[in-house]
């Protein structure tokens, strides 16, 4: 009887940590071939869950809390749990995803810092967690409690500047942001930021919806930090936006990108961004297309990127130049576009106005300035301007 008594006594921060090491290491060495080790470890990654945060009858004792912790990261079991998440039943996995979470979020007593202390911790000694973590969408049944670790982690500028600023490293370590970024260099692609885009492209649906709620949250959540990373990595960020994302087959993707892309624009915080964005003919081209998409929400989405190269004071040349080819069929167009929305009154009152900032362009492209600055000679009309170029059909 006493041996059963002792069963029930409260584990060790040391004792769980230890066990919970020694049962991974198992776990893969018998590849889930073992339901006894799985069952065990799943006990015991409930018990840690309870010290960590107590339960509906105890509540956590802070004590405990902090030897946990402390353990935790001083054993390095992060990333061994993180990298074998996968492979845990499913309750297992959520128990690991609420442990992360719970030691992501752990501030010592007194502590005064803006992030949690674990947190700094693991950025400045295994920033590589979380890299780890996104690379968690490169499987179904890690996708969800990876992805929902990182978008509370992703509360803190440090852990976005992780993502954005990975590149691979010869030493196979992730970058220290801390001391080894440099803003004004361009990235080499070959980061985990940029593997989202595959993940939300190329993903089951579930993958792809977490990954790119993930993705939206990087983009909305740190502006500053991501509008100069954007505006850095100008070209291939939207090289990979309007081709993988804009152009996608899948509607909930293409639509999302659409709207995000409108969000994104219109921020103050993007303005560098915005105009670089709209001083381009093939985007213009890109967006228009979109807007003669056979699906309403997307057309929608894209009406509210279009206004912004409609708006725009000081279009490019190769946009008026368009915008003006394509006149007369934008004033056909727009005013039956999506006529339905009667009671949408701020949609119709920006159709209106758009429809009138049409009409006040230019009949032919004549008159306008060309890039080094001469009147364009030899103006043709618009319909003699429609070979080689995409137009927008009535």
């Amino acid at each position: 009887m006493a041996f059963l008594f002792g069963r029930n006594r409260p584990r060790s921060a040391s004792d769980l940590v230890r066990s919970t090491k020694e049962l991974l290491q198992r776990l893969i060495k018998e590849d889930g071939q073992n339901p006894k080790t799985e069952e065990e470890l799943a006990r015991t990654l409930s018990a840690t869950k309870t010290t960590l945060q107590g339960s509906p009858d105890t509540e956590a004792q802070p004590d405990q809390v902090y030897s946990l912790v402390n353990n935790i990261l001083q054993e390095a079991l992060l990333p061994l749990l993180v990298s074998n998440i996968h492979r845990l039943p499913f309750e297992a996995r959520k128990d690991t995803q609420t442990i992360i979470s719970n030691v992501f979020r752990f501030r010592s007593p007194g502590s005064t810092s803006s992030e949690p202390d674990a947190l700094k911790e693991v950025l400045r000694l295994q920033p590589d967690i979380v890299v780890s973590l996104c690379n968690g969408y490169d499987k179904r049944e890690s996708a969800g409690a990876c992805g929902g670790i990182l978008k509370e982690a992703l509360k803190w500028d440090a852990v976005a500047a992780v993502i954005l600023y990975d590149e691979p490293q010869s030493d196979g370590r992730a970058i220290d942001i801390f001391n080894d970024v440099d803003v004004s260099k361009k990235s080499s692609g070959q980061g985990v930021f940029w593997r989202f885009f595959d993940w939300i492209d190329k993903s089951s649906f579930e993958v792809s919806a977490d990954a790119f709620d993930c993705f939206r949250l990087i983009l909305t959540k740190h502006k500053q930090l991501v509008s100069q990373y954007i505006s850095t990595n100008f070209e291939m960020f939207f090289d990979k936006y309007n081709n993988i994302l804009i152009k996608s087959d899948s509607y909930v993707t293409k639509r999302q990108s659409i709207k995000l892309l409108g969000e994104v624009l219109l921020d103050r915080q993007f303005y560098e961004v915005m105009t670089r964005y709209v001083d381009s003919g093939d985007n213009l081209k890109l967006i228009m297309w979109q807007l003669k998409d056979d699906r309403r929400m997307v057309q929608y989405e894209a009406f509210h990127v279009f206004k912004i190269f409609a708006a725009n004071p000081n279009k490019s040349y190769e946009v008026q130049k368009f915008l003006i080819m394509n006149k007369q069929r934008l004033l056909k167009f727009l005013p039956r576009f999506l006529e339905d929305r009667t009671e949408d009154d701020q949609f119709n009152d920006e159709k209106a106005w758009l429809v009138k900032a049409i009409g006040n362009l230019p009949n032919d492209t004549s008159a306008l300035q060309t890039p080094n600055g001469t009147p364009q000679s030899g103006g043709r009309t618009p319909v003699q301007q429609q070979n080689g170029a995409a137009q927008v059909r009535s």
